[in-house]
């Protein structure tokens, strides 16, 4: 979309607002400050027990598509939820009763599955929301449920629609169908080169000839990290401190590879190294994690701090002194895309240590902006972390360059100006925000051999 649109973009999510996800959330609020005026659908409210302070910062309301969770919902909710897309089904009919006919159709054709009428249910809900609100585009934040769902309200309604693709919703959707819903939209942002190539593989070997042409609907659009919030602070160690301090952040989940982190921290224990290491997050890995720490070398030197809001996470990362990384692909092919949990911590001035999975050898370039080490390899990733436990210098030149590495090519406020053009909105900033985006895949990093004396990044 080039030319400047009037009408609000319907930006859909899964769960919206969930404490994990904060890179929609900044994604929101960066549109809305952009200009772009937005209707916000959510399949269902997650109802979590923590909210990130800035969800009260978002100008539009939520429209939820489902009237309660989607597990655990009250016989009176799915009464009231069957109304609706009774009603809602209605008024199509009358409005679009041959892309209607149409759509069911192409479901019975080619997407006969159960979770596939759920989708063409909410999408009818949605259809006459978007309609009624006057919206000029539909944007689905991940490319599994929620495209799903944007792809059918474009065909009930003709209005365009594009959605984004990060990580699990990537690597773990059926290739065909990703495809064919690729084909479809206007456009599909993803966050690194490395889902750009992915999904570029995935469109061009359909065997549908004309969807297996449509590569070029995808472009790279990074979160970016916003630079003024995630700030360096001096991290001179005034109290005489000895003990490195270790930061990981990430739902604790299988593809975050903390087997591989307590593996690695065990051997620096055994190497007699002083270290103290704090986890943020929470996931299905806890339990046996807190067993595994509490009974062995790591007891007393590694915590596990839970969910924490955004607040709470950026001061961890102004305590710590080394951020690590050691993301694995699991079975089935999960894995990351660039955590920004990674950018931000980088963004803060410190040293990184991450593994070469997927988009992480993409802002970390190894030696310069920080560490990089094979993949689920727990001796290379203790010996990253032992050479930067003792070495605070080390530690400053690495964190210094890194800062600088994301100020020029991961700014939020530049990743938003361009993500708003796709928009059609701010196009005067196309040029400048693609190369910002482009300057990612080229990965220059001469720029940041000599971090300067301003970074305010001081000795550890």
């Amino acid at each position: 979309m080039t030319e400047e649109s009037s009408g609000p973009v319907a930006y859909l999510t899964k769960r919206f607002p969930r404490l994990s996800e904060t890179f929609i959330l900044d994604e929101i609020l960066g549109l809305e400050a952009a200009g772009v005026p937005l209707q916000l659908y959510s399949i269902a409210n997650p109802r979590e027990a923590i909210v990130q302070p800035k969800v009260s910062q978002v100008k539009s309301s939520v429209r939820y598509l489902h009237p309660e969770p989607a597990v655990g919902g009250s016989p009176r909710a799915l009464f009231k939820d069957v109304a609706e897309v009774a009603v809602a089904t209605g008024r199509i009919l009358v409005r679009h009763p041959l892309a209607w006919l149409s759509t069911v159709a192409y479901i019975a054709k080619k997407r006969r599955h159960l979770s596939t009428v759920k989708h063409f249910f909410e999408a009818t809900k949605m259809a006459v929301a978007v309609e009624d609100e006057a919206s000029t585009h539909v944007h689905a934040a991940f490319a599994h449920g929620p495209a799903s769902v944007a792809h059918f309200v474009s065909r009930l309604t003709g209005i365009p629609f594009s959605f984004s693709a990060h990580a699990k919703d990537l690597y773990l959707s059926p290739p065909n169908l990703l495809a064919r819903k690729a084909s479809a939209a206007s456009f599909v942002t993803v966050c690194s080169a490395s889902a750009a190539a992915e999904l570029r593989r995935v469109i061009a070997s359909h065997d549908d000839p004309a969807v297996a042409s449509q590569t070029d609907k995808v472009i790279l659009a990074p979160h970016g990290v916003d630079v003024e919030r995630f700030h360096p602070v001096p991290r001179a160690m005034a109290d005489n401190r000895t003990k490195a301090r270790i930061l990981a952040v990430g739902r604790l989940v299988p593809k975050k590879g903390y087997p591989v982190l307590l593996d690695a921290l065990e051997s620096l224990c055994r190497d007699g190294l002083d270290f103290e290491c704090r986890i943020v997050g929470t996931g299905d890995l806890r339990q046996e994690m807190v067993s595994r720490i509490s009974s062995g070398p790591l007891a007393g030197r590694v915590t596990l701090l839970g969910a924490l809001a955004q607040p709470e996470v950026l001061a961890q990362y102004h305590w710590a002194d080394i951020f690590v990384q050691a993301s694995v692909v699991v079975s089935g092919g999960d894995r990351d895309g660039i955590p920004n949990s990674l950018v931000e911590a980088m963004a803060t001035g410190l040293a990184v240590v991450g593994s070469d999975v997927a988009g992480i050898p993409e802002v970390i370039t190894d030696g310069r902006t920080g560490i990089v080490v094979p993949s689920a390899d727990a001796a290379s990733l203790a010996d990253a972390l032992g050479s930067l436990v003792g070495d605070p210098a080390r530690r400053q030149e690495l964190g210094g360059k890194a800062r600088r590495w994301v100020e020029q090519h991961f700014s939020r406020q530049d990743c938003i100006a361009y993500m708003a053009t796709l928009f059609g909105y701010g196009a005067a900033n196309e040029t400048t925000a693609a190369g910002q985006a482009s300057s990612l895949i080229s990965q220059d990093f001469e720029d940041v051999e000599d971090p300067g004396s301003d970074m305010a990044v001081e000795g550890v």
